[in-house]
């Protein structure tokens, strides 16, 4: 991996953990983190020795607490476009990144750090997490695809409330309203949580876990959701790693998959 000044990364039995490092603002998002992550994404995303990815924040206060203030106090309507669709091409990425991407909150996920926790696949949080769309305070929206994927999480209702009132809410009524997958007690049992499950997805085939998120993703977009999946078994069943899982499975052992 390239070295980076916001963000720090480590490799660690073929999962790449991306940590957003800017402590002093808790993390929060500017142009060049935003940069810095795409960037590792994309070198992630081309690793063949990279199966998974955990997104984290640095310490033990912050995922990620927003974005930078002080640029977005400088923003007009024209560079504001390119500010919120820079950020959107990023998220989008990670969306549709055919690795599994887990998101490790281990503190306030607020603005821009809620919009990041949403454009992972799954997302996991300490209990002591705080979740928001708190924008309308700075006399804003969401810029960062916010609207769009809090909507689908939670359904209409909650993600108007949340982002018109700009409330936080805890980690518990979170999960409640589905906006993460599980909350642990602390730290510790985070990061176990995380490694759990991301070792679970990456011990499967991975052209198979690919195509699962690209269908899942089709089925909030105007995209033939049914057609995508069909097409996606279709090619699933030419592949080494559907002939290993269907012979293991009769031979009645451990299928070792290769991704391809």
């Amino acid at each position: 991996m390239s070295s980076f000044k916001n963000i720090l990364t480590s490799v660690g039995n073929t999962i790449l953990t991306i940590t957003i490092n800017r402590p002093s603002s808790l993390n929060a998002l500017n142009a060049q983190t935003i940069t810095e992550l795409g960037e590792a994404m994309e070198l992630a995303k081309n690793n063949n020795e990279i199966a998974g990815i955990i997104i984290t924040g640095s310490g033990e206060k912050a995922f990620v607490a927003g974005a930078d203030i002080s640029e977005i106090a400088k923003l007009n309507e024209l560079n504001g476009r390119s500010f919120a669709e820079s950020g959107q091409k990023v998220f989008e990425d990670i969306e549709n990144c055919e690795k599994p991407v887990i998101a490790a909150i281990n503190g306030f996920a607020l603005g821009g750090g809620c919009e990041l926790a949403m454009a992972c696949h799954i997302r996991i949080a300490v209990a002591s997490a705080k979740f928001g769309q708190p924008e309308v305070n700075l006399g804003l929206i969401p810029g960062y695809g916010g609207t769009q994927r809090l909507t689908k999480l939670v359904g209409q209702g909650r993600a108007l409330e949340l982002m018109m009132t700009g409330d936080l809410i805890n980690a518990e009524e979170a999960h409640r309203i589905g906006l993460v997958n599980h909350v642990t007690t602390n730290i510790d049992s985070l990061h176990q949580k995380v490694e759990s499950i991301m070792n679970k997805i990456t011990a499967k085939a991975p052209l198979a876990i690919g195509m699962v998120i690209s269908c899942v993703n089709a089925a909030t977009s105007k995209e033939n959701g049914y057609q995508i999946e069909a097409n996606g078994f279709a090619h699933c069943c030419q592949t080494n790693d559907k002939e290993e899982g269907t012979s293991a499975f009769l031979e009645k052992r451990a299928p070792k998959f290769k991704g391809n």
